[in-house]
């Protein structure tokens, strides 16, 4: 009787053992989900992103990497030092004119290192969705299910490209980070163990308000505009984005795109690159949507995407197409500035009226702490206003 006791427990040790190796990369990346915003370990993993995740690679093709210019360094604001320590920054490149005026890194990390984006992907998002109108591919009032029939009985069913583009769809979709079992919480847990994005996308069956009436943040619904992406080009994201803005772009390294288990890019946040690249994406925004001779997307879309045109409450920030717009801006100025933003600290913040662009990343623990918005802003307008000097 001992002797059989003993081989059932050894049989089940090996079938743990066995189990135990056969889940191993889901663990690991479960174990990355869970410990990813811990203070001795934030930083690392957001230059780690594609390794501790699914990810795919875009690499920057074979034109010789094209380094941006680097001028004479800006006088920088009196209170830069104590903003770079308040706000845990880890990368901050300021271009005036298209030319460097200021870089720096911070916490251990630097210029080779590749960020996480965040939701500032959402901005490239959006670009990619303009190059899709400019193509007669996509008809911004036309209902996304035309595009990604799957949606047809889910939340979406009632709600335009348009309506998820300015985030207007009334989806019901929990934003909190700080609550363990929120929509988005558990989203990041589908993705960690290999789940379906776009299964998740369509469990969602609530709304709250009809589209287009009422502006809230839910970062579910720039996955489903990728959905209407894929559907209506036939391509996957990241290599829409690889053959139509990185690679003429030029970058000086290879970026990634971090995915679900079905290879789908985790397009409201997952793009990975360096902040040189953030930079010069931004660069090419503020040209008009040009870069080196050639029409990457069309100037009247830009136009359009950082317009306010999202349904925001009275005096709170406004929101165009995946692109932000602070509140106090003269929006009877079509040079305006506005910016991407991710959460943790990332920012691409864009002055035209004095050809500045800022690409900023950290590892910001307290990033929703009052005020950590209002100091990152009143960082960006000094840098620019210094730079443009």
């Amino acid at each position: 009787m001992f002797k059989w006791i003993i081989r059932a427990f050894l049989a089940l040790a090996v079938i743990v053992v066995v189990a135990g190796i056969a889940n191993r990369d889901r663990l690991t990346r479960l174990l990355a989900v869970t410990s990813l915003f811990d203070e001795d370990k934030i930083v690392a993993n957001f230059s780690n992103m594609p390794e501790l995740f699914f990810s795919t690679a875009m690499p920057r093709g074979e034109s010789a990497p094209s380094p941006l210019p680097t001028g004479d360094a800006m006088t920088l604001p009196i209170d830069y030092d104590a903003w770079v320590t308040d706000r845990s920054a880890t990368a901050m490149v300021v271009l005036h004119k298209g030319t460097v005026v200021h870089e720096a890194y911070y916490l251990g990390t630097d210029a080779e290192h590749g960020r996480i984006s965040w939701s500032v992907a959402k901005s490239y998002l959006s670009t990619l969705v303009g190059i899709a109108v400019d193509d007669g591919l996509i008809d911004l009032d036309a209902p996304a299910k035309q595009y990604a029939p799957d949606l047809a009985g889910t939340a979406y069913e009632k709600a335009t490209v348009r309506n998820i583009l300015n985030m207007s769809s009334g989806v019901v979709f929990d934003e909190d980070y700080l609550d363990f079992w929120s929509d988005i919480n558990r989203m990041g847990r589908v993705l960690a163990l290999g789940g379906s994005m776009d299964d998740f996308a369509l469990s969602l069956d609530e709304t709250f308000v009809e589209p287009g009436a009422q502006w809230q943040y839910v970062s579910i619904d720039t996955h489903v505009l990728g959905m209407v992406l894929r559907g209506a080009t036939g391509r996957n994201v990241p290599d829409l984005l690889n053959e139509q803005i990185l690679v003429p772009l030029a970058l000086e390294q290879d970026a990634a795109y971090v995915t679900d288990g079905d290879g789908v890019a985790f397009v409201l946040g997952g793009l990975h690159m360096t902040t040189r690249d953030y930079a010069r994406f931004g660069q090419m925004v503020l040209q008009g949507g040009q870069w080196q001779g050639q029409q990457i997307v069309s100037a009247d879309w830009l136009r359009a995407a950082t317009r306010a045109s999202a349904p925001t409450a009275p005096g709170d920030i406004h929101y165009g197409y995946q692109w932000w717009i602070p509140a106090d801006e003269d929006l009877d100025n079509p040079d305006h500035a506005f910016l991407g933003r991710g959460v943790y600290g990332q920012y691409l913040y864009i002055d035209p009226a004095r050809e500045v662009v800022i690409a900023a990343n950290g590892a910001d623990r307290a990033f929703r702490e009052d005020g950590a918005f209002d100091q990152n802003l009143a960082t960006f307008r000094a840098l620019a206003q210094a730079a443009a000097q």
